[in-house]
């Protein structure tokens, strides 16, 4: 199997029921502008992975599992808290750029110590000669995962108050966190 299916499968499979899935149908139920989220998703995506698997090759060796687990606790819970910060923001005052911007932010930093970010710098530590087909491969995993939610997100938006979807998704966070604290 070659490295761009084995990271498109590894990402899109691992992505499945991910926090960064939530934070996508949250961010379609806000913003409700499929677009912008989608091209943030991507350059998101695409950034944070590009760092990840060029870190992975660099540091692999240094990153002990136990280190990675604490990452990705502090990660769920702070998720978790951000999600419950209604955004100061009214409808009206949203530009063009906010969902994109938004979006952006949102979704790399809830990248940051995911499984999926574990898997692309295991990926570029494994496939150093491939780089390239690693970072295209685990960025159209990420897609394949989330843009079906974000356009069903949107669809949902009407049918949800925004509040419940915070507050649902807020505290699946806090489970995820809870969760990667009990298991070893």
């Amino acid at each position: 199997m070659s490295v761009l299916a084995i990271s498109i499968t590894t990402v899109a499979l691992a992505e499945i029921g991910d926090k960064t899935q939530l934070l996508s149908l949250l961010l379609a139920s806000r913003y409700r502008k499929p677009l912008p989220i989608i091209l943030a998703i991507f350059f998101a995506t695409l950034l944070n992975h590009s760092l990840a698997a060029w870190l992975g090759v660099v540091v692999a060796d240094y990153l002990t599992p136990d280190v990675l687990r604490w990452v990705l606790i502090a990660s769920f819970a702070v998720m978790a808290l951000w999600i419950l910060v209604p955004d100061k923001l009214d409808d009206e005052s949203v530009s063009s750029r906010g969902p994109f911007i938004a979006s952006f932010i949102a979704f790399f930093i809830a990248e940051i110590g995911d499984k999926t970010q574990v898997a692309t710098t295991v990926l570029g530590a494994q496939y150093s000669e491939a780089l390239l087909m690693v970072i295209i491969g685990t960025t159209v995993g990420m897609l394949l995962a989330n843009v079906p939610v974000v356009l069903l997100g949107k669809k949902a938006a009407n049918a949800l108050p925004l509040s419940i979807v915070r507050y649902v998704t807020a505290a699946l966070f806090a489970l995820l966190a809870i969760a990667t604290f009990v298991t070893r």
